[in-house]
């Protein structure tokens, strides 16, 4: 756009219609659906970050269209094969067990992550068939020697998971029906587009590298690398002088962070194993999908930098949920019935 083409006379009367245009723009750039993280490539100043948006993100929006298309999605009985990167502490690894376990623990403490799960659980594939209830944890695989290096591409991820399931010893079951291998890498290891881009994604392996097609997640402990953008509230980014981080509820930043995000990719990868099933926007290279849509809602009410309604122990932790033994702060997910992002944690259930 030149910069004459908004030249007007001072003195020119503004046209009705330049006023209802410019209602409708603002109407449609202020009320995004998807949530909000603290990218360092986007630094809005603090005025922008407290009153920026509307702030009933998690309200329902006609502009959101998530379809189905024709896919498959997990139905059966899923099984999580984590695969420790790099040096793992015993604590953090029982912290991410105990949460990949609280999927499917109905008995947890209302609200719990089985609650959460269930929003899940309502979408199905072309038969029907809605998302399995049951999710739990499956064989493991040690890395702690860092047998692809430090910083590993995209691509390399692959090569990683290549290598637990061709193991000589304590080879990762093939399991391409109905496994997720999430990839966890530790707080020394970078990861393509860590930090700038992505806290984790989750893709399919490609046969010509795998030998097989198998549905992955990747998440990475961003507790040196990013603590401010990737396990925010826990932490707070430098640029967002006045917000004061809120406690982790299992006393680690960054595995706390990881948890959010590991809900995300299983999430996804659950509703859209081989990108072509439920997702928003005509391009599967680039798909909005279940959880990208509330990123960073955590409660009722949220929407840009504020998180929504959340929970606090006696402790002074912050949570939302409950699960096997411990709490967790988990975001919400896209309820594609209701048309809006729902949690186990709404206030107004």
């Amino acid at each position: 756009m030149s910069p004459h083409s908004l030249s007007r006379r001072p003195e020119a009367p503004v046209p009705v219609i330049f006023y209802f245009f410019g209602a409708v723009l603002f109407f449609f750039f202020t009320l995004p659906v998807n949530g909000w993280r603290p990218w360092p490539n986007q630094k809005p100043n603090a005025t922008e970050l407290i009153y920026g948006g509307s702030k009933k993100y998690e309200g329902s929006s006609e502009f959101v269209h998530l379809k189905y298309h024709m896919g498959p999605v997990l139905t059966a009985n899923i099984t999580v094969y984590p695969i420790w990167y790099g040096r793992w502490g015993n604590s953090q690894k029982r912290i991410i067990r105990d949460f990949i376990s609280s999927f499917s623990a109905v008995e947890s403490k209302h609200p719990s992550v089985a609650g959460w799960w269930k929003t899940v659980q309502l979408y199905t594939d072309q038969t029907g068939a809605n998302i399995s209830r049951t999710l739990h944890l499956g064989e493991e695989k040690n890395d702690r020697f860092y047998s692809h290096g430090k910083s590993l591409t995209r691509l390399s991820v692959q090569s990683v998971i290549k290598s637990a399931v061709t193991a000589r010893t304590r080879p990762l079951p093939l399991n391409p029906k109905t496994g997720v291998y999430l990839l966890l890498t530790s707080d020394d290891v970078y990861v393509q587009d860590f930090c700038q881009n992505v806290c984790g994604f989750h893709y399919f392996t490609f046969p010509s590298i795998v030998g097989y097609t198998l549905p992955y997640a990747w998440v990475g402990n961003s507790a040196k690398l990013c603590p401010g953008t990737c396990a925010y509230p826990f932490s707070v980014p430098s640029y967002m002088p006045g917000f004061k981080a809120v406690k982790s509820p299992n006393n680690d930043v960054g595995v706390d962070g990881m948890i959010s995000v590991i809900a995300h990719e299983i999430a996804e990868v659950s509703t859209n194993p081989l990108v072509n099933a439920w997702y928003a926007g005509q391009d599967p290279s680039f798909p909005v999908e279940i959880a990208d849509l509330c990123e960073g809602i955590y409660g009722t009410g949220g929407g840009g930098s504020y998180t929504g309604q959340m929970l606090n122990g006696e402790d002074g932790a912050t949570y939302n949920m409950n699960g096997v033994r411990r709490r967790f702060l988990v975001q919400w997910v896209w309820n594609h019935i209701l048309n809006y992002c729902s949690g186990p944690n709404a206030l107004d259930q």
